[in-house]
């Protein structure tokens, strides 16, 4: 009898013995997928073509490193965006990733993100007075100096452009304008009109056509903010028999500007290398969680603080570097860029 109770108690205790260590795995195991990084990123829209480049590289990236990103889009709306910051924070994200909307909105949802100890990288487009860890962006400003240059190589017979910018929310478009603007006085070109479509809305650029035609018909080139917003003016200029006849730029390197481009009805386009922007992006984003140093960053202003920065050079696209900046790089296959282009004979694009 004695054996028996003897055993009984033995196994007791291996049984508890057992369960108190798998029941520490599981403690362990669970303490280990909570500190895993964990990065929330908002994004303002996926109209723009670019920004599902953006998304996809930047995420593949991140999870190279063993991070967690939890992807958000606004759809353009802002008070959507202040509440997927909102949730991140609550969610207690290492560090958020915003591409954002309106500067100025959601400067006060930023500084509450600071203050509950998380990141913030201000990616593309600058958010002011909020005090971000890191702004992440093209120089824009070289930018609008590539679209200006390029409609002055084109000749500007009666010296005359319209600007169709994007909105002044987006601090991005100040430096592009800037840049254009500085190449048009060198140049003594007039600025005959300043459109900024509200919230990137492309069709505003083609329905200024339509309301503007008489003043359209007298200049010699268009510059667009983006290349969704030459979309919609190509478009109305098609309707009015002048698309090839006025220049129009834009930036992105869309697939249908690279196809205009090709066939006579866009002058040029500006190429963001997006891959390398995101894979930057997201190799800064861990370095912030893991309270690393960033290097030797240059500093500018955001209207309150001094912010690290990281600007990545831009290239202008044309018909004659198409095949070698886009093609080349794999941006866009050569079969869909030159669709609509009779064949050429073979070796000319090799």
């Amino acid at each position: 009898m004695k054996q028996c109770v003897t055993f009984v108690c033995i196994l007791c205790l291996l049984c508890m013995t057992g369960c108190k260590v798998a029941s520490g795995e599981k403690e362990t195991l669970v303490e280990e997928k909570t500190t895993s990084i964990k990065i929330g990123m908002s994004f303002d829209s996926f109209v723009i073509e670019r920004w599902q480049r953006d998304r996809d590289v930047f995420v593949s990236t991140a999870r190279e490193y063993g991070a967690e990103v939890n992807v958000q889009n606004a759809n353009g709306d802002t008070r959507e965006q202040i509440a997927q910051i909102e949730y991140f924070i609550n969610k207690k994200m290492d560090v958020i990733v915003i591409i954002c909307i309106d500067s100025n909105e959601l400067r006060g949802v930023v500084k509450k993100a600071k203050n509950a100890g998380i990141k913030v990288i201000a990616y593309d487009r600058m958010i002011n007075e909020a005090d971000v860890d890191l702004f992440i962006s093209f120089d824009n400003e070289m930018v609008g100096t590539m679209m200006a240059e390029a409609l002055v190589q084109e000749g500007l017979k009666n010296k005359k452009v319209l600007m169709l910018c994007g909105p002044t929310t987006d601090n991005n478009v100040f430096y592009v304008d800037t840049g254009f603007r500085n190449v048009m006085d060198q140049e003594s070109v007039e600025i005959v009109d300043v459109l900024n479509c509200d919230s990137w809305k492309a069709e505003l650029g083609g329905d200024y056509v339509y309301a503007n035609f008489n003043k359209v018909k007298e200049v010699d080139g268009i510059m667009c903010g983006n290349d969704s917003i030459a979309t919609q003016v190509v478009r109305a200029l098609a309707e009015k028999r002048l698309a090839g006849k006025i220049c129009v730029v834009g930036q992105d390197a869309d697939l249908e500007a690279c196809q205009r481009i090709v066939e006579g009805t866009q002058v040029m386009t500006v190429y963001k290398p997006v891959e390398k922007l995101a894979q930057t992006a997201a190799e800064y984003a861990i370095k912030l969680a893991k309270k690393e140093y960033l290097g030797d960053l240059p500093i500018m202003e955001d209207g309150e603080k001094q912010v690290p920065y990281v600007f990545l050079e831009p290239i202008a696209v044309m018909k004659e570097n198409m095949d070698e900046v886009i093609i080349n790089s794999g941006y866009h296959l050569r079969e869909d860029v030159y669709l609509n282009v009779p064949e050429e004979p073979k070796g000319e694009h090799e």
